[in-house]
């Protein structure tokens, strides 16, 4: 499926960094045509591995420039509240399931009795 495709791409995707040449700015011109780039040659740069022992990827691979950061720990500087105390959902292999959700750390269990009426006639 379409899914499965795009998983197994976002799972192999690389680190790249950006070359520093493509990013300066074009010099300013004195006439009334703003300097464009030519439509095909506006993404014409090579993205480079982050690690150079790692291939450059190719057009079809999924890159990103950053990793993202990890949401395990609180980090106010970021907005990620951390997952300690958070309820988790003990059945679950999901993004709720505790083995998941409380990042290897362990959790603690609570078990609960309720007590509800009924309608009965």
């Amino acid at each position: 499926s379409v899914g499965d495709a795009l998983k197994d791409r976002f799972d192999g995707a690389s680190r790249v960094k950006m070359p520093n040449t493509e990013l300066e700015a074009p010099a300013q011109r004195n006439d009334a045509a703003p300097h464009r780039v030519p439509r095909r040659d506006r993404y014409r740069f090579q993205l480079k591995p982050h690690n150079p022992d790692h291939k450059s990827p190719g057009s079809k691979d999924l890159v990103y420039l950053e990793s993202s950061p990890g949401f395990c720990e609180k980090n106010p500087r970021l907005g990620i509240p951390g997952t300690h105390g958070r309820q988790c959902n003990d059945t679950s292999i999901g993004v709720d399931g505790c083995d998941l959700m409380c990042c290897g750390r362990g959790y603690r269990t609570d078990t609960m009795f309720v007590v509800e009426r009924c309608n009965c006639t």
